[in-house]
């Protein structure tokens, strides 16, 4: 069974001259952000409000679900990569459900719900039962993540593109293509990817990456304990260890803090 909240929660005055975003018998996909409520957007945060019940993930801070309406409904339905999780079966029946009973649904993810969020399965079931839907967009944490270490996803000269990565998917960690990733210059954003960080390290340098790489690993990018460690990729599995970093953390391959880690952290306090 989820957990389910309704204690210590504030219901937020409605927005000045804002529209409701919700109907009843509808579900909306929302994400929620990489932690920080005030990188909500003005839509999620009113759909906070008027949901009559919320599903939401483990990523997802105590200081967003705050802002939910008292009256609201909230089950945990959390994931976490190689641990307990609530069957994605389940919470789509749920979703279905809910909204079949009438009520506004809102499933609560964190970063956005598009990236790496399972959305497709959530959406198709939904589909399936006959139930609308609606997609409201979230900050990804790769975009709070780049902005705590000063740096930039796309610099001319440097790189073109930028490599939105999972370091695990459902048969276990995700291959990629280390040859191209290798190259002098690519930048990715891993995300999931302190499990799996060995393997990437492992992969990379036997497709001929440098070892002195750039490689930037932010905890909870975002919130107030949030964390940087900067470290190479030949150095990666060695300083991520000794750093025991236990919260959710975004892997950059191929960039550096411009700022020292330590100057962040004042920064951020």
């Amino acid at each position: 069974m989820p957990s389910v909240h309704n204690q210590n929660r504030r219901t937020q005055p409605p927005l000045p001259g804002a529209s409701s975003v919700m109907c009843a018998g509808v579900v909306a996909f929302a994400g929620s952000g990489p932690g920080d409520p005030d990188l909500l957007t003005l839509k999620v945060l009113k759909a906070l409000q008027e949901a009559d019940v919320i599903l939401y993930d483990r990523l997802v801070s105590a200081e967003i679900m705050a802002l939910a309406h008292a009256n609201a409904t909230l089950e945990d339905v959390g994931k976490e990569g190689f641990g307990p999780s609530m069957a994605q079966q389940e919470i789509c029946d749920r979703l279905v459900a809910h909204a079949q009973r009438g009520l506004k649904v809102l499933r609560l993810k964190s970063g956005d719900p598009t990236i790496f969020g399972r959305l497709d399965e959530e959406l198709c079931a939904c589909e399936a039962a006959g139930v609308d839907t609606q997609i409201l967009p979230g900050i990804t944490t790769a975009s709070a993540a780049v902005a705590a270490i000063g740096q930039s996803l796309t610099q001319r000269g440097r790189n073109s593109s930028v490599r939105f990565l999972t370091g695990h998917d459902m048969k276990g960690f995700a291959d990629h293509d280390w040859t191209q990733l290798a190259r002098r210059g690519e930048v990715a954003a891993v995300y999931m990817g302190k499990k799996s960080a060995r393997f990437v390290q492992g992969r990379l340098l036997m497709h001929g990456a440098d070892p002195a790489t750039p490689v930037t690993l932010v905890e909870n990018a975002s919130r107030m304990d949030q964390n940087v460690l900067a470290t190479t990729l030949g150095q990666l599995s060695a300083d991520l260890a000794a750093a025991g970093l236990t919260g959710p953390a975004l892997t950059f391959i191929g960039l550096a803090p411009r700022l020292a880690p330590a100057t962040l952290k004042m920064e951020l306090a």
